[in-house]
């Protein structure tokens, strides 16, 4: 790693340790094999959003360009939001692409993420069935974040309703993770969702 990189990285990883604003917003970063190159960030779910009371793990890895260049970030937490993907955990966010600028830190890319959660962009989508849901459906859209907010980041919201038409098709033998993709995607509905994960 680039000595400019690291150095800077370093106090940056400091400055979000110490920070009490990064505190408060229930924010953490750590090491991953005491080496500046890998992170693991943790993001808390914005209160009065789906994803509130969930905590979502992030992989942050630094290039040898940094600061010059974005950290490459994605969620290792499955999460369902028009601006990351469900399947990768990719995410749409122009500072961490074209709109990075050196000045910008850990903390802001951080804060931002957390930000997104509570802000979505469906018009400029990272995963376009969770955007057209998003736009379409509200009320949907909300049932099936707080599901996958409940079931992949700890989240205390339960949906009964949703949880018995996953365990319904994963007593067909099909994967429950599978199962609610397909449901999430078809807008929970049984039928539709069963074609798909026979086809």
């Amino acid at each position: 790693m680039a000595n400019i990189a690291e150095a800077r990285i370093k106090r940056e990883f400091k400055e979000v340790v110490k920070s009490e604003e990064v505190a408060k917003c229930h924010i953490k970063v750590e090491l991953v094999n005491d080496t500046f190159t890998e992170l693991r960030g943790e993001i808390a779910g914005p209160p009065d959003t789906p994803y509130e009371g969930g905590n979502f793990i992030l992989e942050i890895k630094i290039p040898d360009t940094y600061p010059f260049n974005p950290p490459k970030v994605k969620f290792v937490t499955k999460i369902w939001h028009p601006n990351i993907s469900s399947v990768t955990g990719a995410i749409c966010l122009d500072i961490l692409k074209d709109q990075w600028a050196a000045a910008m830190t850990l903390r802001t890319v951080l804060l931002s993420l957390q930000a997104l959660l509570a802000a979505a962009e469906p018009d400029d989508p990272q995963d376009a069935v969770v955007a057209k849901q998003y736009k379409e459906n509200p009320k949907i859209f909300q049932d099936t974040a707080k599901h996958w907010t409940h079931v992949y980041a700890g989240g205390p919201n339960r949906t009964p309703e949703l949880d018995a038409k996953v365990a319904q098709l994963s007593g067909m033998g099909f994967d429950a993770n599978k199962v609610r993709v397909a449901l999430s995607s078809h807008s929970w509905d049984a039928e539709r969702a069963t074609e798909y994960l026979i086809s």
